[in-house]
């Protein structure tokens, strides 16, 4: 049996409609996937709190909306950082499981935007989140 016109035209647009429904949906589940690795952060930022208030050496300079505003592979960084107070690359890159060239490209980053302090001793440089007001560095306290 034969298709007529109109009816070549409705399977050629059902087809159509249908590709575009499932980019639609790919691009909803790459949203999810975002909102989730944003959800982590929160998750994690939680876990370091006192009495459901975000520990404040976590949040001085990197608060929550700024470490949400970081794109994920910083984000990362960050995070790994405020958990350990100051660090190398080569102690971030342990933790994130990426290599050292890497998470240094990473920390400088972090550090042109204005959001973590580096400080040279010996061959080594140490990557921290300084206290805004007091000017204090994790390992002065």
């Amino acid at each position: 049996m034969r298709q007529t016109h109109p009816e070549i035209a409705m399977v050629t647009l059902y087809k159509s409609l249908q590709g575009k429904s499932t980019r639609v949906l790919e691009k909803i589940a790459n949203s999810l996937d975002q909102l989730n690795e944003k959800i982590d952060v929160l998750i994690e930022l939680q876990k370091h709190s006192r009495g459901g208030i975000v520990d404040e050496s976590l949040t001085d300079v990197l608060d929550v909306m700024t470490l949400l505003s970081l794109p994920d592979h910083l984000r990362k960084t960050a995070v790994t950082l405020c958990k350990l107070g100051q660090a190398t690359a080569e102690e971030i890159a342990e933790q994130t499981r990426r290599a050292r060239a890497v998470e240094s490209g990473y920390l400088n980053q972090l550090v042109l935007m204005g959001y973590l302090k580096k400080e040279r001793r010996g061959r080594k440089a140490y990557f921290y989140v300084e206290k805004e007001a007091s000017g204090e560095k994790p390992w002065e306290k």
